[in-house]
């Protein structure tokens, strides 16, 4: 049994979430993760030389496989991770749930868990639209969405950090100064782990 944790990370605060979900799969018994990028645009990945941050960052995860139609076919649940984009996914991550036709017309993921989640800039900045645009496309074709509960440790909070019932999340900083606490990271390995469990159950 499979689990595909999918993702796009310019600036590494996703990657780091990443990290912890794929942590999270590999904690439950019997479920496989499997870990792949998003395919960066080209005008961009050109451009990450000359950013010294989003170059550390490329060359943490230049080696992990791209996302593929047949990753997402293969897969018995999928964690999707990216960062806010004017309160909506990045264009990056868009592009591939709009490859997905294929998949719809086969129906090749109706029943499936999926989970979801994000970095921000801020706390108002897509914490909760990010996970709620991205559902729309998960419910068309058909998967079942996975959140995370408010007994989960460390959501219940009035911190100016992440955590949403909607998904896993992050506050990045203004200027990408900020870092994951243990907190969210925790709440990240919770979904990971809440989304292998779903899909156990759902597949067993």
């Amino acid at each position: 049994m499979k689990v595909l944790v999918v993702y796009y990370s310019l600036y590494g605060h996703v990657l780091q979430l990443a990290e912890s979900v794929v942590a999270g799969v590999k904690s439950v018994a019997g479920v496989d993760a499997v870990w792949r990028r998003v395919q960066e645009f080209a005008d961009i990945e050109k451009e990450i030389p000359q950013h010294e941050h989003a170059l550390a960052v490329w060359n943490r995860q230049k080696d992990i496989p791209v996302c593929t139609l047949d990753d997402l076919r293969e897969a018995d649940g999928i964690i999707f991770g990216t960062p806010t984009r004017f309160g909506n996914m990045s264009a990056q991550m868009k592009r591939l749930f709009d490859s997905g036709v294929k998949l719809w017309l086969e129906g090749a993921l109706e029943g499936k868990p999926a989970g979801i989640f994000t970095s921000t800039a801020t706390t108002h900045g897509g914490q909760e639209t990010t996970p709620f645009t991205m559902m729309a496309p998960l419910l068309h074709l058909g998967m079942i969405i996975v959140g995370v509960p408010y007994s989960t440790t460390g959501m219940l909070h009035t911190e100016g950090r992440g955590g949403t019932p909607y998904g896993a999340s992050t506050v990045a900083g203004s200027s990408n100064e900020l870092q994951p606490p243990p907190a969210d990271l925790a709440i990240a390995q919770a979904l990971g782990r809440r989304v292998a469990e779903v899909a156990k159950k759902l597949r067993g």
